[in-house]
């Protein structure tokens, strides 16, 4: 799978941040678009324990991520390693708890799971066993809520949208088994600064991971479907190296 970068002609861009003044990119990413934010979508109606802001070391949110193990957080691989990870909060500049991470392994795909140095104690989520067409999602992040590149800055506040998983025939540029096709479009769908972060089944207090927010396939966002890492392809490669059973 090939990760592209937007360029004339209409090429799909990840859902990487660049940020406001002071923010520092992700490492794999060397020209990151502008920091994002799920467009159409709701403020988070619930602090989700597992979300995952990628950040500097001043602080700044470059992309998201998801924690699966106390030491574990899975996110999109153009993301890079991060200095740190804030979790369980819905402000990405306060609240749940701050951890260093120490290293990064690429899963496949747009795929790759974080080593955090220090346990998390926030309750991780559960990868889900598969992801059917048809079935309905949440995606979430910090990303922007306007679908032009550049169009405003990313928000504090965690936002959400409701959609649901498509065929993959509905998403132009889709290449592998390992990718999953989110419906968007209509002004509505993931954005800038939403790679890596969460697509999710299930409800409050049973949410199941089913993706990584990877890329758009045009260039402004919810306009049209986004292309997702399918974490289920990866679960029990995932749940061999935490070390668990979720």
């Amino acid at each position: 799978m090939r990760i592209r970068t937007l360029l004339a002609g209409g090429l799909a861009a990840p859902f990487a941040v660049l940020a406001f003044a002071g923010t520092s990119f992700a490492q794999d990413d060397p020209t990151p678009p502008p920091t994002p934010m799920i467009v159409g979508g709701v403020p988070a109606t619930e602090t989700y324990s597992w979300m995952a802001s990628l950040q500097s070391s001043s602080g700044s949110h470059s992309c998201g991520g998801t924690l699966v193990g106390p030491r574990h957080v899975v996110t999109a691989g153009h993301c890079g390693t991060p200095y740190q990870v804030r979790i369980g909060t819905t402000n990405r500049t306060s609240g749940g708890e701050v951890r260093r991470v120490a290293s990064r392994q690429a899963l496949g795909g747009d795929v790759a799971l974080l080593t955090l140095s220090t346990a998390s104690t926030q309750t991780p989520a559960t990868i889900a066993t598969s992801a059917p067409v048809g079935s309905a999602t949440r995606i979430i992040g910090w990303g922007q809520t306007c679908s032009v590149r550049g169009c405003g800055s990313a928000p504090i506040g965690l936002r959400q949208l409701d959609t649901s998983v498509l065929a993959d025939s509905r998403c132009s540029g889709i290449t592998a088994a390992s990718e999953l096709c989110i419906n968007g479009g209509g002004g509505r769908g993931a954005c800038y600064g939403d790679s890596g972060g969460p697509a999710v089944i299930g409800a409050a207090g049973r949410w199941q991971l089913v993706g990584a927010t990877s890329r758009g396939t045009a260039s402004t966002c919810a306009v049209s479907p986004a292309i997702y890492g399918d974490v289920t392809y990866y679960r029990s490669t995932i749940l061999r190296i935490i070390g668990g059973g979720r």
